[in-house]
């Protein structure tokens, strides 16, 4: 089987004329290799605009002797945040054409694959092509999965914005998946009969198809448990933002409350009445009732929050029971 890189409009004749299978593969076309594609494949016109059109929801149109398909691949964007790799493919008896904007390594190492290794039928070339864009979406989520692991650990022992930053980071990266996957999940429940049918294909890789399916709803499962994860990330996170308020407010309180009587004794001693103050005369008196009084209400509250508890709260504010 041969696998092309670039349009070889001699070399793709030949192959046809020989009803001999072939991949070509191409990275990043330009507006001249699609018209190329149009006139060596005699493609439909909304078929061409579906190869030029970006950012598509997966699909799957027959026009009858070929299929065009609109697949999703995802990688790392360097940065930690998943990006989606949009492919075009064109599924006939005779070939396979790829067409992607985006770098894939992996239908790369596809090549090396099936040339090291010849395949066993056309089928399994579109099967090892679908499985591998799908197959992609594991890593990301593997990062994503350590990504909340870790956030679950770092906001039960301090919250910070940076934290609440990435959560949001991560959903609206799920987010953008799903959009894909759930589609591309329901597309593919009847794709693999729909490509099995297609004229000079046999249908002995139905199995496989099948398999490619349950990848795809495992990855959908996958990135709706991950939602909920990070869902319950944030209500951890606003918890326990919640309850060191709570502790700071109750310090807060104790504080106040102290001085609550402290300020009543001394307005009250400072207030120009002689017939109020005036066994205030000595240094020892003054020290006893003016002092002394300040002193004893704050041991009084100081041991009745104690006795109570608040005290112990707010020396060391209560986290979030794991």
């Amino acid at each position: 089987m041969r696998v092309l890189t670039a349009i070889d409009s001699d070399a793709i004749a030949g192959l046809r004329s020989r009803h001999e299978f072939f991949w070509l593969d191409l990275s990043q076309p330009t507006s001249d290799d699609i018209d190329e594609l149009q006139k060596l494949f005699s493609l439909h016109p909304l078929a061409v605009d579906d190869l030029v059109e970006r950012d598509q929801r997966p699909k799957l149109d027959d026009y009858g002797d070929y299929l065009l398909m609109v697949f999703y691949g995802a990688r790392d964007d360097g940065e930690g945040r998943p990006a989606l790799v949009e492919v075009e493919l064109l599924l006939h008896g005779d070939y396979i054409v790829t067409c992607h904007q985006q770098p894939c390594v992996e239908l790369a190492d596809v090549h090396r694959e099936l040339e090291e290794r010849p395949p066993s039928s056309e089928q399994f070339v579109i099967y090892r092509v679908l499985d591998t864009l799908t197959d992609t979406f594991f890593p990301v989520l593997s990062t994503i999965d350590d990504a909340i692991d870790d956030l679950e650990s770092d906001v039960v022992s301090q919250p910070t914005d940076e934290q609440l930053r990435r959560i949001f980071g991560l959903k609206r990266g799920l987010v953008v998946m799903r959009k894909v996957i759930t589609p591309q999940r329901d597309m593919f429940a009847r794709a693999g009969e729909d490509i099995i049918k297609i004229a000079g294909l046999e249908p002995d890789t139905r199995d496989y198809f099948r398999d490619v399916y349950d990848h795809l709803i495992r990855i959908s499962d996958l990135i709706d448990s991950y939602r909920d994860l990070l869902t319950g990330a944030m209500d951890v996170y606003l918890s326990t933002v919640s309850n060191r308020l709570n502790a700071i407010m109750k310090q807060l309180t104790v504080i106040a409350t102290i001085f609550l009587p402290l300020s009543f004794v001394t307005g009250f001693f400072g207030q120009n009445f002689g017939w109020m103050v005036r066994h205030v005369h000595s240094l020892a008196a003054f020290l006893v009732l003016g002092v002394g009084g300040l002193a004893l209400s704050g041991a009084v509250l100081y041991a009745f929050f104690r006795r109570a508890g608040f005290l112990a709260g707010a020396a060391s504010p209560p986290g979030p029971r794991r």
